[in-house]
């Protein structure tokens, strides 16, 4: 399985864990993670880089660079990709938001964030999106009980 983990997901372990939902998230994003160093995939991308190396708090930005490291493919920006990040700007996304889908869509790999604006533009274009995306929390619930994986 192919996993690409937007910064927000990134950044999730490193956030202020006092709200409950943003401590399952990260529980989330930490099993998969997890599971990206035994038998998944992850992926990330010169946006990516980019979008961390603008993290203006030191120690968090060298925090959210050693989980990328654990990457098996590096996704990088093409003419191609550009244009299919530009038909997702032109439906609402924001700019960076519409790089990570089209480098996710390139790589074959599971969309993941937690930023609940992005996901619902996701699912008014979901039949012009080719790969599966969603919320980590419940991506790796459904993923991990329905039989289709073993938990960790």
């Amino acid at each position: 399985m192919r996993i690409y983990l937007d910064v927000c997901c990134l950044c999730r372990p490193f956030d202020d864990q006092s709200s409950h939902r943003i401590r399952m998230e990260t529980e989330a994003v930490i099993a998969i993670l997890k599971r990206c160093t035994e038998d998944w995939d992850l992926v990330e991308s010169e946006v990516i880089d980019y979008e961390v190396a603008g993290i203006s708090n030191d120690e968090r930005r060298k925090q959210v660079e050693s989980l990328i490291r654990f990457a098996h493919e590096h996704i990088v920006l093409d003419k191609e990709l550009v244009n299919r990040a530009r038909s997702f700007h032109a439906e609402g996304m924001e700019t960076y938001d519409s790089l990570h889908l089209a480098c996710a869509e390139r790589a074959g790999a599971v969309f993941l964030t937690t930023d609940d604006t992005l996901i619902k533009h996701i699912k008014r274009q979901a039949d012009k999106i080719s790969i599966e995306m969603g919320n980590p929390v419940q991506w790796f619930m459904e993923v991990t009980t329905d039989g289709s994986e073993n938990p960790q």
